[in-house]
């Protein structure tokens, strides 16, 4: 079995392992699977072998949190001498001159930048696959490794690295997270600052990762928050269970209600659990559809050349330009108050990740606008609300499907400022019911 990310930058850290060796071992697994995972859109190769050497040189390898530590990147960040793909054939090719802040904290903190990882076009659906491959759930081929974050929970599952960089904003981590069933948290609004956050504030930036261990260690490099970097048990927490489908309460899958009853069974040994759910306001449903659409037409403005993206994402664009001017801060603000309202008497709440079955592993890219977003809204609904709301969520296997070849797994949300909070207790639900780290 691979080494999780905290095991070795303790041995880098230690001279216990070689920066060099791990980045080796890691293109080599690279090599050997992802002609099948799909998980990158750029291995490199070369500049990882430069930078693992730079690592191991440098004179404060002993304090470093990620020292040696093989990470791949979403295709969504500036990494120094590459171009943003943004899984798109329509964007520009300039290279970057610098880091951004992404891989500037990696880098900063000991890691090696091994990959880009795939996504689907202006990351505006949950499949991630584009004219040179498709992201594959390792653990069942036939089905997609979701998205938009795919190729970097792909790349995760497959054991090709210990941990991966993605972004999240209606669900982008949570959402392959729990297709693959690995770690993925999406912090809180601001958590991770930038200059200008992306879809009108939903988006930001977070780890996946097989363990709960490495999702606080990623986690506290990329919001610079050392403090967070190992999970601490929470005290006795009033924690709210709920399967019922935002917005439409549509029908649930059984084996995804019953992740939910293992997860309160499991947790009720420590905190008190009972059945509640927030009253999800339809404004907010709005309110999260018009960022959607008009969040990739914002960025494809001027950027990218409208007549060379895929038809399902020109579809996209020329919605979001005529519902742009929906985006306000009434319906946020509206969802805020009742979400709040809900967590002064509760610390948690627990509800399936997915709302469906993953999608299967298609050229979804090829399909129309219509057929990629029907099936895209139904899978996220429990994960798109606390993007609107800016509130820290995460999602954690707990069981297996009884059928097909897949992790079920569960969104643990919690007020702002509570990314402690759910990194403790998803180590609970890791530590009373270890699930398989890799495939």
């Amino acid at each position: 079995m691979a080494q999780t990310a905290v095991e070795i930058a303790r041995g880098v850290r230690a001279g216990e392992l070689d920066a060099v060796q791990v980045t080796e071992e890691a293109l080599a697994r690279i090599a050997a699977a992802d002609g099948v995972v799909g998980a990158f859109r750029r291995v490199r190769s070369a500049e990882a072998r430069a930078e693992a050497a730079e690592v191991a040189a440098r004179p404060d390898l002993a304090s470093l949190p990620l020292a040696g530590v093989p990470v791949a990147v979403k295709d969504v960040t500036e990494v120094t001498g590459e171009y943003l793909g943004w899984g798109s054939e329509a964007g520009p090719r300039a290279l970057a001159d610098a880091d951004g802040l992404i891989a500037a904290r990696l880098r900063a903190a000991g890691a090696v930048i091994v990959g880009l990882t795939r996504v689907p076009e202006l990351c505006i659906f949950p499949t991630s696959d584009d004219p040179a491959g498709i992201a594959r759930n390792p653990r069942n081929p036939t089905f997609t490794a979701g998205g938009s974050s795919g190729g970097s929970a792909a790349a995760v599952a497959a054991g090709l690295v210990p941990i991966a960089h993605g972004t999240d904003g209606l669900g982008s981590i949570r959402l392959p997270a729990g297709m693959c069933g690995i770690v993925g948290l999406k912090p809180g609004r601001d958590v991770v600052r930038e200059e200008t956050p992306g879809w009108f504030g939903l988006s930001t930036h977070g780890p996946l990762t097989t363990t709960v261990a490495d999702a606080a260690l990623l986690m506290s490099v990329l919001a610079d928050r050392p403090e967070w970097a190992t999970p601490e048990t929470p005290g006795p927490l009033r924690i709210a269970t709920s399967t019922q489908v935002p917005f439409t309460r549509s029908p649930l899958p059984r084996p995804l209600r019953a992740a939910v009853d293992q997860a309160a069974t499991l947790l009720s040994v420590r905190h008190s659990v009972s059945p509640a759910t927030p009253a999800y306001p339809l404004r907010a449903l709005g309110g999260l559809l018009a960022r959607w659409f008009a969040g990739p037409a914002e960025q494809a403005a001027g950027a990218f050349d409208l007549s060379r993206l895929q038809p399902r994402t020109r579809t996209h664009v020329r919605l979001g330009r005529l519902t742009s001017r929906l985006v306000t801060d009434r319906a946020r603000d509206e969802w805020q108050t009742i979400a709040a309202r809900f967590f002064e008497s509760h610390d948690v709440l627990v509800t399936p990740t997915l709302a469906t079955l993953p999608l299967k592993a298609r050229r979804w890219h090829r399909k129309s606008w219509l057929a990629n977003a029907i099936p895209s809204s139904r899978v996220a609904a429990f994960t798109g609300p606390w993007n609107l709301a800016g509130y820290p969520a995460l999602s954690v296997p707990v069981g297996r499907h009884p059928v097909h070849d897949l992790a079920t797994c569960v969104q643990l949300v919690a007020r702002p400022g509570g990314e402690p909070v759910l990194l403790g207790l998803a180590a609970e639900l890791e530590s009373a019911n270890p699930w398989p780290q890799t495939v």
